[in-house]
């Protein structure tokens, strides 16, 4: 087997043994530091031919290969044959191929033997190379049990680490990754969670970044072992591990490029990267809200048109990078992915307050069979409302024909505080008293915001009898006091007095 590039990286380091360099490993044996599945060991050869091995500290945080305890399969009372030294002293030669060594002493080593050996090679200082090669050799020969792959697993993810830690170059970390596959091993998901773990724990993260494209640029697999399947791959991961810290933004963006870069990220770094855009959309509204605040307590000054312009196509390029992701989604991953795909666009309309467009995503989703839960309908009506979308909000009663009376109430106070929210005042005084007309009692906040709001438009034409009619239905049903109006008719300067 040809030397490789990632374990050159590793012999710069001086993980590596120098060929030319040769010396009686007996001495050398009797004290000697192994590191592995993860964990950092220390051995003792004792006067009798027994090796000891006590757990030492943790290294790193991979949890998936914490089964591999070595001092739980060699203990002080057993006793190493001498093939295992016969077999590292062979093998330290560099004389003969590996694969020729262990073929001759395949018979005189034990499992737990050809373990030792593999762990003896994954020391800092040895020849890592031949580490590869004996592992390859156990594999072919059927002789790698669930225990030995995770001891070698964990010793990749030891050397992973150490190029990381070293500041090594993101192609050496992947030609790592390669070799595995090369002998065997499939890099699983876990191995490149751990990666890009360890470069955000460096606080790498443009070397992250560099991984994940160099990752899909080399077409590197990995195993499905994402069970949840709600990370899918390196991609989505690093875009998921970008929300954690509130880069929405940034994670989106970066799905986005793999995609123009002509690089094929997982299916679901698309989903995930959606779920980036609702975030910032709804990070955004939250900021504009907080501003009407500011500017109606007289904090911050009115918005110019330069300025509302430039919201609204901050907004409107948001919504374009989601309705993109959701085509790519799509495309790669068909059908099974239409209903959560019209989830994440009714949320991003949702968030953008896109009423005609959040009502269209809930009848897709009728569609399809994926009915979307009563709390965004009302939602979605709410928002129809504000925006006085009359073909909307009428389509969106109709629901309400064969929901209870409390659902009904429900329905309705969301659509009385959509108009209420858009200063629709008429049309919130007609929803309060459709409200009374069938029974139900409207909460006394709605009630209040209605009639001030009717009352402040009093003046304009048609609305004191709309002002007149409310409180009367209100009184009839005990919902405010029996009260005079003064009402001044301009026209007859008169001041007429009426009771309701």
């Amino acid at each position: 087997m040809a030397a490789l590039n990632g374990i050159a990286a590793l012999n710069n380091l001086g993980w590596c043994n120098n060929y030319s360099k040769k010396s009686c490993f007996f001495q050398e044996l009797r004290n000697f530091k192994i590191q592995a599945c993860g964990h950092v060991y220390s051995s003792v050869y004792s006067q009798e031919p027994s090796l000891v091995l006590q757990k030492r500290a943790r290294v790193g945080n991979f949890k998936v290969f914490n089964s591999v305890e070595l001092n739980q399969f060699v203990t002080s009372d057993e006793e190493m044959g001498e093939g295992f030294f016969e077999a590292i002293e062979e093998l330290e030669r560099m004389a003969r191929e590996p694969s020729d060594v262990l073929e001759e002493m395949n018979d005189k080593l034990s499992a737990r033997e050809l373990q030792l050996v593999l762990v003896y090679f994954s020391q800092e200082g040895r020849d890592s190379w031949c580490a590869l090669e004996v592992f390859e050799w156990l594999r072919k020969e059927n002789r790698v049990d669930k225990e030995t792959m995770e001891l070698m697993v964990s010793i990749m993810c030891g050397w992973v680490k150490k190029l990381i830690e070293e500041k090594n170059e993101v192609t050496d970390v992947v030609d790592l990754l390669v070799d595995m596959d090369c002998v065997g091993l499939k890099p699983s998901f876990s191995m490149m969670e751990k990666v890009i773990c360890l470069y955000w724990e460096e606080d790498e993260k443009d070397g992250a970044v560099k991984f994940v494209e160099e990752v899909l640029r080399r077409g590197v697999e990995w195993g499905e072992d994402d069970k949840d399947g709600k990370k899918g791959g390196p991609a989505g991961y690093l875009a998921w591990k970008m929300m954690g810290e509130g880069n929405y933004k940034d994670a989106f963006k970066f799905v986005i490029h793999l995609k123009e870069c002509r690089l094929k990220p997982e299916v679901y770094s698309y989903l995930i990267a959606m779920t980036a855009v609702v975030k910032e959309l709804n990070e955004f509204a939250k900021a504009l809200r907080k501003l009407k605040g500011y500017t109606k307590a007289g904090l911050a000054a009115e918005l110019d048109a330069e300025n509302v312009e430039l919201i609204e196509k901050y907004q409107q390029d948001l919504l374009a990078d989601g309705i993109l992701l959701s085509n790519w989604v799509i495309q790669e991953g068909g059908t099974s992915f239409y209903g959560i795909v019209h989830e994440r666009l009714l949320a991003m309309y949702i968030c953008a307050g896109c009423g005609v467009e959040a009502e269209r995503q809930l009848w897709q989703m009728k569609l399809i069979g994926k009915e979307a839960d009563g709390d965004l309908y009302n939602i979605v009506l709410a928002i129809c409302a504000s925006q006085k979308e009359v073909g909307a909000v009428g389509r969106l009663l109709t629901r309400m024909e064969v929901v209870s009376a409390l659902h009904k109430k429900k329905t309705l106070s969301w659509l009385l505080r959509g108009y209420i929210k858009g200063g629709h005042f008429d049309n919130a005084a007609e929803t309060l008293v459709k409200m009374l007309d069938i029974g139900l009692r409207p909460d006394f906040l709605d009630r209040a915001a209605v009639l001030l709001g009717v009352r402040r438009s009093i003046q304009q034409p048609g609305n004191i009898d709309i002002y007149l009619n409310l409180c009367r239905k209100l009184s009839d049903a005990d919902l405010i006091e029996p009260c005079l109006l003064y009402l001044h008719i301009k026209k007859y300067k008169l001041w007429v007095m009426r009771m309701l």
